[in-house]
């Protein structure tokens, strides 16, 4: 492969680290504010919880789909975006300004902006980087609200489910297709050429006949094994560290960005993929390597 080629698995990999950064600098801002989704974050349940939401959100879309509903399904994914977009603002500028009219002033005229901005011109860059920011504080957010063994289990669920979407089933598919052809803005985009647009261009998944323009990755993607970069960072005390970062935090980073390599080598094929099972299985196996090494068992019962 030459540089060309290269260049937007590149560009993947830089994406994906800088939401494991994003997520991890709002970490202790989330923490701060209290943000946690469940009140209990070491409950068993709460993967179920967890899976069950996602079955409901993903079925209520392919309804909206199955029935050309597709201002409806602007509506539930712009306001799900402007509710991630209000959480990270307002953690940010709470942290800066304290409890004031200023912080949460700033965090309303900001979380428009950033909404506004991302349908009224939904370039790749414009999406990138607001994508990015979507998914740190998504992955913060539900990263402190999950110990370490809940998310395990979470994570595994949700290959699970991934492989199954994809490959048998085939639903997500046609969900990421819909989502697409509306440029709904719950994805990443990385571009094989300087002059590629995703406004006028698109993409299609199943258009054999021409190469497409660019390669794209759903916010879930980089959103789900970054819950366990979090989750350690949050709860496992004790470990050695880097730079304040544990190292089986930094252990289930990097087997996520390996497991993003592998998925990129699959893709590279033509072929939509199930991305959770080499993301997730990549972040796990990194994290129990790391784990295994340093002796950090303290996340499990008894342990």
């Amino acid at each position: 492969m030459n540089t060309r080629q290269i260049a937007p698995f590149i560009g993947m990999g830089v994406l994906m680290v800088a939401v494991q950064l994003i997520s991890l600098s709002l970490t202790p801002l989330m923490l701060g504010a209290g943000y946690e989704a469940f009140e209990d974050p070491g409950s068993a349940t709460n993967p179920l919880y967890f899976i069950v939401i996602l079955l409901i959100f993903t079925g209520v879309l392919l309804w909206l789909i199955k029935r050309g509903k597709d201002f409806a399904i602007k509506a539930i994914i712009g306001f799900s975006i402007l509710f991630i977009f209000g959480y990270i603002y307002s953690a940010l500028f709470l942290f800066l300004l304290e409890n004031t009219l200023a912080a949460w002033s700033l965090t309303i005229i900001a979380t428009v902006i950033s909404g506004a901005l991302l349908y009224a011109y939904p370039e790749w860059y414009v999406i990138d980087i607001l994508g990015v920011l979507i998914s740190g504080g998504a992955a913060a957010i539900f990263g402190i609200s999950l110990t370490i063994m809940p998310v395990l289990i979470l994570l595994v669920l949700l290959a699970v489910y991934d492989a199954i979407s994809v490959y048998r089933t085939k639903h997500m598919v046609d969900l990421a297709e819909s989502v697409i052809e509306m440029k709904t803005p719950i994805l990443v985009v990385v571009p094989k050429s300087r002059s590629y647009s995703y406004i006028k261009e698109g993409i299609g998944i199943k258009d054999k006949k021409e190469e497409r323009g660019a390669y794209i990755m759903g916010m879930g993607d980089l959103i789900m094994p970054n819950i366990l970069v979090v989750s350690s960072f949050a709860f496992l005390a004790g470990a050695p560290a880097i730079f304040g970062i544990t190292l089986p935090t930094i252990g289930a980073m990097a087997g996520t960005i390996i497991g993003l390599a592998a998925l990129l080598w699959f893709v590279s094929g033509g072929k939509p993929q199930a991305g959770l099972p080499l993301l997730n299985g990549g972040a796990i196996a990194g994290f129990i390597l790391l784990c295994a090494l340093t002796g950090s068992w303290g996340w499990i019962p008894g342990m």
